[in-house]
């Protein structure tokens, strides 16, 4: 047998398995080439950090091609939240008093890329109601008198109707109205009469006038995003609070930021839904309907709140007599439900204090509300309001607070057409027992769970019902 040289292959012989196949590669080859290294291993991993309501945050270490929603997935599972598909990643851009929710597709590297370092931004994980709303309700969302067909179109528009022509790549509605438009360069606004068209955002010279002549280009939105004003008429002397912008993309400051500002909240969101609509078009609707189907390679989280089999399982029972026995007629369980709940805050009000001796009713009720979500101890009408505005103007999102004029009193603060409505709760005293009500004491409840639970279930004296509250989250 011939002694081997200097570079002969292993492979000469066949009958010698090779246990390092990938290291017998041409020498010019890298070793570690990607094509040789496990999929997963090609991807990049960042950390990003993530604030909450209470502004507790969260560093995670994720895929460099990870969207909003698998972000938002990841923190539901964390903390053992509830997905009710309302979760939402929320771009805040603090000293210019600036937000906006982050799409589901986005890439969250891709919206980061783009911050300065002039700015302080941060990522919020929160809840937005008002999301995909307007795929549910548009015609609350796009007003008569705001919104054009073309001519060959009848204006007797169903839902899906509207929908469809929003979605459709050859026809468009036309959004017309007047906004207050800030002058570059300067301090002054101007109130001119715009006009959203595929092409881009135009305004007219001449009055209302819809002329080619008479229209000049504002801004397209490809290179750009667009940001709702969460402080106001604060920082940028707007003539109302109803603010919204374009800032270009890797923009800092306010110097390049085209600022327009609506009358009134129905008209400032009948604008940015549209520009929404036409800058992701179909993108939009498949986020609405596919829930947990994200762009990213990541793996989709298909996780749904379900009941539990012995949850569905459960019957409503009566224990009172001897035999126990189920109650078939909804009314009547609904009904002992209810002097069940009402038979445990009686009890819960007669634990002892520290020194023994039991708590008063009347304090226990005063105190028992502190530990629920929708509570908001001693924050200011104005916080109150912003809070719903992040949430989402839907119908039925509230919260309850403190009242700061009267502190005896609370105030119920809900979300109802387009606008933030504010209802003073009550105390009454009547024979040594405290009550609460909301309608000068025709409906009394003896504390505020029991309050909020009816108007959850019946709408009252208010607008609408209870639907969902505002919690400021811990991560």
């Amino acid at each position: 047998n011939r002694r081997k040289k200097k570079g002969d292959s292993i492979l000469e012989n066949p009958s010698i398995p090779n246990p390092f196949p990938e290291l017998c590669c041409s020498p010019f080859a890298s070793v570690l080439s990607a094509s040789l290294l496990p999929k997963a291993t090609s991807r990049k991993k960042q950390v990003i950090k993530v604030y909450s309501e209470d502004d507790t945050s969260r560093a995670l270490e994720v895929p460099s091609d990870i969207t909003a929603r698998d972000v938002c997935q990841l923190l539901i599972l964390k903390n053992h939240y509830v997905d009710d598909h309302s979760w939402t990643l929320f771009e805040q851009l603090t000293h210019t008093g600036l937000g906006r929710a982050i799409e589901d597709h986005e890439l969250v590297m891709e919206v980061q890329s783009n911050w300065v370092m002039e700015e302080e931004t941060k990522l919020y994980f929160r809840k937005n109601y008002a999301k995909y709303e307007f795929f549910k309700n548009p015609l609350s969302f796009f007003p008569d008198h705001m919104i054009s067909f073309p001519s060959e179109t009848n204006a007797a528009l169903s839902h899906s109707g509207i929908l469809q022509m929003f979605l459709s790549s050859s026809t468009y509605p036309e959004i017309h109205g007047y906004l207050h438009a800030k002058e570059q360069g300067k301090k002054s606004w101007k109130k001119l009469y715009f006009l959203l068209r595929r092409s881009g955002l135009y305004f007219s010279t001449k009055g209302t006038s819809k002329e080619p002549r008479h229209l000049q280009f504002f801004c397209e939105f490809s290179n750009s995003d667009m940001y709702m004003s969460l402080t106001g008429k604060k920082i940028s002397g707007a003539p109302t609070n109803y603010g919204f912008c374009f800032k270009p993309n890797k923009s800092g400051g306010t110097r390049d930021l085209k600022q327009l500002c609506a009358d009134d909240e129905q008209s400032r969101t009948c604008w940015m839904t549209a520009i929404r609509l036409l800058k992701y078009g179909m993108q939009l609707y498949q986020n609405y309907m596919q829930p947990y189907q994200g762009r990213s390679g990541c793996s989709p989280l298909n996780i749904t709140p379900m009941r539990s089999i012995s949850e569905n399982s459960l019957v409503a029972m009566d224990f009172s007599g001897h035999r126990s026995r189920i109650i078939e007629n909804p009314t009547e369980a609904l009904s002992v439900a209810v002097e069940e709940g009402l038979a445990w805050r009686r009890r819960g009000c007669l634990r002892l204090n520290s020194h023994g001796s039991p708590i008063a009713m009347s304090n226990m009720g005063m105190s028992i509300h502190r530990s629920q979500s929708w509570f908001h101890h001693k924050i200011s009408r104005e916080e109150a309001q912003r809070l719903i505005l992040q949430h989402g103007l839907v119908d039925g999102v509230f919260l309850v607070r403190d009242s700061q004029s009267n502190p005896k009193t609370f105030v119920l603060s809900l979300s109802h057409g387009l606008k933030i409505k504010h209802f003073q709760i009550v105390p009454l005293e009547d024979d040594g027992k405290l009550f609460y009500t909301l309608d000068d004491g025709h409906t009394r409840f003896t504390d505020l769970i029991q309050l909020v639970e009816f108007y959850q279930l019946n709408k009252g004296v208010l607008p609408c019902k209870l639907k969902h509250y505002c919690a400021r989250i811990a991560l």
